[in-house]
């Protein structure tokens, strides 16, 4: 029996606790045996002008997730071509991780605009997809393709966007992240104006 590996692939600028919360609750519904943090050098929907630096968001995940044995931080596409397609990062892992099933977490929005994905059929029929559900977006789960799941998992509306506006403004919203990670914020003065 392979091992089962969900991909949560993002930016994680910075990761917070709904992603967190979220993966956390996928690992223990025993979908899956562990979750690879798959931190994003350049989404082709995003501006790159936006990211902190590759290594300090890799870095934040690592903090992170320190002590939870299902969590892995990756920094696999960092050595892949850009842009990053989904596509051909689960088909390099599949090649360089035969061992493993792969397994693609994406939220109920993601799912709306699949059919834009790169690949979008290729991606349904050579691998599992996982969708979490966000607020404004139902999903009929009665006709959901093979190797698609939906997980009734918690909501938890928080962003990453929504965070760095407000810590630019100088606010204190450590209990939107991991105490490590808050910390590594502050000391690094990260989305910021210093």
């Amino acid at each position: 029996m392979k091992k089962k590996i969900a991909i949560f692939s993002g930016s994680f600028n910075p990761i917070h606790i709904g992603h967190l919360a979220l993966a956390n609750y996928i690992c223990e519904s025993n979908w899956i045996d562990e979750l690879w943090f798959m931190v994003t050098p350049h989404n082709p929907l995003k501006e790159v002008r936006d990211l902190e630096s590759n290594t300090l968001r890799l870095d934040m995940v690592q903090l992170a997730i320190q002590g939870y044995p299902k969590f892995k931080a990756s920094d696999f596409e960092f050595a892949l071509p850009q842009p990053s397609y989904t596509i051909n990062t689960l088909d390099a892992l599949k090649e360089k991780y035969p061992e493993y099933e792969f397994y693609l977490l994406i939220g109920a929005d993601n799912w709306d605009l699949f059919d834009k994905w790169k690949d979008a059929d290729k991606l349904i029929s050579k691998y599992n997809l996982l969708i979490y559900p966000r607020v404004g977006h139902t999903i009929n789960k009665e006709n959901l393709p093979e190797h698609v799941y939906y997980i009734d998992s918690p909501v938890i509306e928080v962003s990453s966007t929504f965070i760095r506006e407000n810590i630019e403004k100088g606010k204190d919203f450590r209990y939107f992240l991991h105490p490590n990670v808050y910390s590594f914020i502050k000391d690094k003065k990260l989305y910021t104006n210093e």
